[in-house]
């Protein structure tokens, strides 16, 4: 498997075929980490792993001149992060059109009400992560690549450069910062 940073860089050196080899080598891994958040979607979910990926490598390298990425880590840091907006944009839209954005009536179907809820922890989540990183960036970084790229502590600390322990600790910090963020948000 060729070297992902290798690849930024003749990418970034204006390699026209950098961009048709970064995909190949990313692509599977890219394609692992959406399924593991998908699995943790609500059933009937609109959006499908593949199409994840496929939108969230568009998002990344939307425009050949504006690929700009130092290494791996910061390569996957990005997609992560794209991730996550697809999703939060994704649930917003569903949101809205729980509150009559799209007007169609659906009688009896109590499923809609749960997925209702996962979306709004899914939207009061964000926020508090926003915030969140507006203090502790390194930690909400963490926060994003476990829980929305699917990664584990163990692969995000490597890909952060931090010892696992140092990821269990961070980890442990930002899920109490964020429950009890959240949990001010329902009172």
């Amino acid at each position: 498997m060729a070297d992902v940073t290798q690849i930024l860089k003749s990418a970034n050196e204006g390699d026209p075929l950098a961009l048709r080899s970064l995909f190949a080598t990313v692509y599977e891994e890219l394609r692992v980490i959406a399924a593991r958040q998908m699995a943790d979607e609500r059933a009937g979910q609109t959006i499908q792993p593949t199409a994840l990926v496929h939108e969230a490598f568009i998002k990344l390298l939307g425009s050949e001149q504006d690929i700009d990425f130092a290494n791996r880590r910061h390569f996957f840091a990005a997609a992560a992060e794209a991730m996550r907006r697809i999703l939060i944009d994704h649930a917003r839209k569903r949101s809205a059109s729980k509150r009559g954005g799209e007007r169609i009536r659906i009688d009896g179907d109590l499923s809609l009400l749960a997925n209702a809820e996962q979306d709004e922890r899914l939207l009061a989540l964000d926020e508090a992560l926003e915030r969140f990183a507006a203090i502790q960036p390194q930690k909400a970084e963490l926060i994003k690549l476990c829980w929305f790229a699917g990664m584990t502590l163990e692969q995000a600390a490597n890909l952060l450069g931090i010892s696992p322990t140092t990821a269990d600790r961070w980890w442990a910090y930002s899920r109490a910062w964020l429950r009890a963020e959240t949990n001010q948000a329902d009172d």
